[in-house]
């Protein structure tokens, strides 16, 4: 996809009829946004690489950042194929505990030997806990995450079947350190954020390890574990002007004002459709012919490509439980105003 310009310093907003959408059917949002999705603190619509709608509610601003929760997989997923590219990791088919020379298994635990990092980006390595009952909150009292993780990998069920984890994630951000030296959020500023425009995090380092300081309103920067790994999973800070820069350069298969950020082949791999409707950590659907690949964070927080529209939807939100799926608001409000 050929742009004319990129907004690397500036974000052009321009008026949605000269971007092929329909004002009058994007004004119907905000009413909406008010009465029915109240948790919403940010929303930018980018058509054809420019602003076509912008909002923001509840005292929140375009510089205002947000924990995006596990939106972090996501940008994780960015960093591991980084990595690849740049020949610090093989492939997706290395094992897991190549990056752990220091960690030994039970001799009889021979699956946890066979896991890969594809099966950490597809979530489909196996894990003792019921699905969607992972014990974060044990995870976030041990001394050491990411020894506790590998304990808990491999056990029970078996490889392929799909398992979503947080820990798993964290398993692949201490694999970014473990293979470049630097931290998830030194690697990502370097590498990713930096080159397209997206505000550098900067180092906060943790005072404790509590609720607030993890997930709640003491979040800044990126969250560490005790040992300084960038959390994998979640505790990732951005604005929803990054959220939709990073979009943006996944709807142009990674470049970016003609740099090759990730590789396309990369890029074709992460959003490949598969049974479990998740590609390497980013939610995918397929409905009404639209196909759709969505970074998803807890309580709202969205980055949505839409490649046959040249669309980019990207939600922050204050965290609630069960929030309302942002995905009715996109194919109700967003999708239909794109005239093609």
């Amino acid at each position: 996809m050929q742009r004319n310009y990129w907004p690397t310093t500036e974000w052009q907003a321009v008026d949605p009829a000269t971007l092929s959408m329909d004002a009058e059917k994007l004004s119907e949002l905000d009413p909406i946004i008010t009465s029915e999705y109240s948790n919403i603190n940010g929303v930018v619509v980018v058509r054809n690489g420019a602003i076509a709608y912008e909002r923001y509610y509840n005292g929140y601003g375009p510089d205002d950042t947000h924990h995006v929760a596990s939106v972090t997989k996501s940008i994780i997923s960015a960093l591991i194929g980084i990595a690849i590219d740049a020949g610090y990791i093989k492939n997706v088919d290395q094992k897991v505990l190549d990056f752990f020379p220091e960690y030994v298994p039970d001799a009889a635990d021979r699956q946890k030997q066979e896991i890969t990092i594809r099966h950490l980006l597809t979530m489909t390595a196996p894990y003792p806990f019921e699905d969607w009952y992972e014990p974060l909150d044990k995870i976030c009292m041990q001394p050491d995450w990411v020894k506790y993780t590998l304990d808990m990998l491999g056990q029970k069920g078996s490889i392929g079947a799909f398992k979503y984890s947080t820990a798993g994630a964290h398993l692949l951000s201490a694999i970014i350190t473990r293979s470049t030296g630097k931290s998830a959020r030194e690697f990502a500023n370097e590498r990713l954020f930096k080159p397209i425009g997206m505000q550098e995090i900067p180092d906060y380092e943790m005072k404790s390890f509590g609720f607030e300081d993890l997930f709640g309103k003491n979040v800044k920067g990126w969250v560490e574990d005790p040992n300084r790994n960038s959390t994998g999973g979640w505790g990732l800070t951005l604005n929803p002007r990054d959220m939709a820069r990073f979009g943006l350069l996944y709807l142009n298969r990674g470049s970016w004002d003609n740099h090759q950020i990730i590789s396309g082949k990369w890029m074709d791999e992460t959003t490949a459709m598969n049974p479990n409707n998740y590609g390497y950590l980013w939610w995918l659907r397929e409905e009404d012919g639209v196909f759709a690949y969505s970074a998803l964070g807890d309580g709202g927080h969205v980055v949505c490509c839409i490649p046959e529209k040249d669309l980019v939807v990207a939600i922050a939100s204050e965290f609630i439980m069960n929030p309302r799926d942002r995905w009715t608001l996109i194919k109700e409000y967003i999708i239909p105003a794109v005239i093609d």
